[in-house]
């Protein structure tokens, strides 16, 4: 029992991190070769854990094997364009002037149905008000609306104002993010005199945001009611 616990945590471990290496994307994101790389890797990795008479590296060569493959591949696909497309595919246009492409719905095999959740997904529910639609290599539905559809934007309602980056967390269930204070522009001591002046502690704060301008927000933790 404790060599098949053992298998398994090892196995997980080389796994996580060749995922890590083949870099951040979500499951509806994955390239065709990215997702046979990670159905392929599921598979391999149970192989050593059900049977103990399998080598572990049996299990780890091939999950080295194929998360180099998937880098050095992606590298390839970064540099030529045609490779890239025959392995990928390229985006298609379904709607094009609020005009929807009937055959290229065909050629996707996309149902009236698909195309209406893929709409609904990006909070667009009435399919007029679609001026450009475009089914990425992901299979995912971006949306461009009609002029008169579209969200006000300050510039459109001609208001005025500086561009400034949102707040960034500065400290994390009683600790201090590596390396927000510095990017904000301030150290230790300024943190810990904004927290004196509120009477609280670096350990007493649940959640602490910050703007470059000194703008904070401060979460505490919730004390536990008395007797509990």
């Amino acid at each position: 029992m404790f060599i098949v616990f053992f298998r398994a945590v090892i196995l997980y471990l080389i796994i996580v991190g060749g995922v890590r290496l083949m870099g951040k994307r979500q499951l509806g994101e994955l390239q065709p070769s990215e997702l046979v790389v990670t159905v392929l890797l599921s598979n391999i990795a149970t192989l050593p854990v059900e049977n103990t008479g399998i080598p572990m590296l049996m299990g780890i060569i091939p999950i080295f094997t194929l998360v180099s493959l998937d880098v050095i591949l992606s590298h390839l696909l970064m540099r030529f364009r045609p490779l890239r497309k025959a392995m990928c595919g390229c985006a298609k246009i379904v709607i094009s002037g609020g005009r929807i492409d009937q055959k290229v719905l065909r050629d996707l095999r996309f149902s009236v149905d698909d195309l209406m959740q893929s709409l609904r997904s990006q909070q667009v529910f009435d399919i007029a008000q679609v001026q450009l639609a475009v089914v990425e290599t992901t299979g995912q539905i971006s949306v461009y609306q009609k002029q008169p559809f579209q969200p006000a934007t300050c510039k459109d309602l001609k208001i005025k104002g500086e561009s400034a980056d949102p707040p960034q967390l500065v400290i994390d269930s009683g600790r201090v993010v590596e390396g927000a204070l510095t990017s904000l522009g301030f150290d230790d001591k300024w943190l810990q005199s904004t927290l004196a002046s509120k009477g609280l502690r670096t350990k007493d704060v649940f959640i602490m945001t910050c703007t470059k301008d000194a703008q904070t927000s401060i979460i505490p933790f919730e004390r536990k009611a008395a007797g509990r």
